[in-house]
């Protein structure tokens, strides 16, 4: 299991400009502050935290994934990651899923980056842009090829309306799971205890307004995307109705 990590604190953050003085004044454009890491507080969740069955896998490349949605995810999405992942590892232990807990733990900490500025594509879809994320991330932390694909290929298919659970388990949880939290969907077969504790341990804060606005934004700049379609679906509506904003 993952341990360590407090459950509340800041990350450190440093700016730094786009250009250097001497290019700015040549190219006659004025420097721009970039964020190397967050600009805000960010909750750090406490991965230490279990009940029952569900665990956090443990491994540098969890490690890892968590750091960087530490850093780029808001409090609100960063918490909504991490139960993304409890909810799958619950479901897949209830129902008997084998699945592989690195990929879906890392898959699971990614699959929204894309909707984080810093790595928000103007034309890919924030899932396509997050399958990239995830690729570069395998390649840093030592994975061949077949393996960042396949985190790719789980981030890509968490906005399918459905997975193949024997084709791709980790792709059929995290679909599953992020309905959960999002639409709702399936609530209702989260035991009462888990349920509370998990949004007790990971709050939801202002995930409805927040995911709508982000969600949006995607509609308007990508109107054939699955995020536009979502929106079009009555999204906001249902993140507002589900039951888990209730506690």
């Amino acid at each position: 299991m993952l341990s360590g990590y407090p459950v509340t604190g800041q990350v450190e953050c440093r700016i730094v400009t786009a250009l250097p003085p001497d290019s700015q004044e040549r190219l006659g454009r004025p420097a721009r502050s970039l964020p190397v890491m967050a600009t805000r507080p960010l909750l750090c969740p406490d991965l230490a935290w279990q009940t029952g069955r569900v665990n956090f896998p443990d491994s540098p490349a969890c490690r890892a994934a968590l750091e960087v949605a530490t850093a780029f995810h808001t409090p609100s999405l960063l918490n909504h990651s991490v139960r993304a992942y409890l909810w799958a590892e619950w479901y897949a232990a209830e129902h008997g899923i084998g699945y592989d807990a690195e990929l879906l733990f890392v898959s699971a900490m990614l699959h929204d980056i894309g909707l984080a500025q810093a790595f928000d594509n103007h034309e890919l879809t924030f899932e396509e842009a997050g399958a990239n994320v995830a690729w570069v991330f395998g390649a840093g932390a030592g994975w061949p090829v077949e393996r960042r694909v396949r985190a790719g290929e789980v981030i890509i298919r968490h906005m399918w309306d459905k997975v193949d659970v024997a084709e791709d388990p980790e792709g059929f949880l995290l679909e599953l799971s992020t309905a959960m939290d999002i639409s709702g969907r399936q609530t209702d077969e989260l035991p009462g205890p888990l349920r509370a504790r998990v949004l007790a341990a990971y709050p939801r804060f202002d995930l409805a307004t927040e995911f709508a606005g982000c969600f949006a934004a995607q509609a308007e700049r990508k109107p054939d995307s699955l995020a536009a379609v979502f929106v079009r679906g009555g999204l906001a509506g249902k993140l507002a109705r589900n039951p888990l904003e209730q506690g």
